[in-house]
């Protein structure tokens, strides 16, 4: 194993794509700092195995107690770490949810975006800023497949939240000359994905049925369309961007898209049940304004850093259905 001496930074460690990129970075000899919340103790799940690995935890991955909205902690913890790689990937990520908490996922998606590229900015050594953009900022887009340069028209408030954070980073890059890349990510997913979301709600579900544990799923616009990849491919696609020598913005996709109504088909297949015999629509789960066909063009990103995604959109339900059903008979 190299020992490349790189160190970075993780906010949001404790979540799918932080979980991931945390095991990359291992894999590459960086050490990896990450930023917990004290709340977050109870969810911390996906890095447990991680923290309970004694050749890595405290001697390779560390973790610092912070918040988003404390801006004289998080400056304390990146003049400590001191690192050569800042990667946000903190904050409210549900889109559902930010028309119930606007205002406080505006504030981790947005403000707490500028505070940590004034921390960055600030730094005597360079540092090099991986900002979690989304394709919700495209909302409503205007063209389709969408790429790096479509108009903006985000149609909730995380995705304006969101776009907000994006022109900040380009204006620091800009302004600053500061190294700042916005991985513009469409929906990934993995079985590390959070329950509130709707394909791991699907997976659970149909890994719950199959067991006789539950009889039906509810659900709401089953016509939605995305562009699901795999989280385990997006985040290789964040270390990419902050290895290349200048810093730009990417979109990471896979090009295709399908409907909820597909996943939902596709889950209940891997374990031989008919899905329209448990599932139910229920229109007060309906967004209140649901985003055009959104669908990424990762051609930039494929032509300049060499990323594509590899697997199906098959075999990425059937990963997370299996992982389902493994929780249920081990009993976790």
């Amino acid at each position: 194993m190299n020992h490349s001496g790189k160190i970075a930074l993780i906010t949001g460690i404790t979540g799918q794509d932080g979980s991931y990129l945390a095991e990359l970075l291992l894999k590459k000899a960086y050490t990896v700092h990450g930023v917990v919340r004290r709340t977050s103790n109870l969810s911390r799940s996906r890095i447990e195995h991680l923290r309970r690995n004694k050749k890595i935890y405290n001697k390779h991955l560390f973790l610092h107690y912070g918040d988003l909205s404390d801006a004289t902690t998080l400056r304390r913890i990146v003049a400590d770490v001191r690192p050569m790689e800042l990667y946000h990937l903190a904050g409210q990520s549900h889109v559902g949810l930010s028309f119930e908490i606007p205002e406080s996922t505006c504030e981790e998606a947005g403000m707490a975006t500028l505070r940590l590229l004034e921390i960055a900015r600030s730094q005597s050594q360079p540092v090099k800023f991986y900002h979690a953009s989304s394709s919700e900022i495209f909302g409503n887009a205007s063209e389709t497949p969408q790429t790096e340069n479509t108009p903006l028209q985000p149609t909730s408030p995380y995705g304006c939240a969101k776009a907000f954070a994006t022109q900040l980073a380009r204006v620091y890059r800009g302004s600053y000359s500061l190294f700042v890349c916005n991985g513009i990510l469409y929906n990934h997913e993995s079985p590390r994905r959070g329950e509130n979301f709707v394909t791991r709600k699907i997976t659970r579900a149909a890994a719950r049925i199959a067991r006789k544990l539950d009889n039906e799923l509810v659900l709401g616009n089953l016509k939605s369309q995305r562009d699901w990849g795999r989280s385990q491919d997006y985040v290789e696609a964040m270390w990419l961007m902050l290895q290349h020598k200048v810093a730009d913005d990417y979109v990471v996709a896979t090009g295709e898209t399908h409907s909820v109504g597909e996943f939902v088909e596709a889950a209940f297949a891997v374990v031989d049940l008919p899905w329209d015999k448990y599932v139910r629509h229920d229109p007060s789960f309906d967004r209140p304004a649901e985003p055009t066909r959104l669908v990424g063009c990762a051609d930039k990103i494929h032509e300049t850093l060499g990323w594509k995604p590899t697997g199906t959109f098959q075999q990425l339900v059937r990963e997370m259905v299996e992982a389902e059903i493994a929780a249920i008979d081990s009993g976790a």
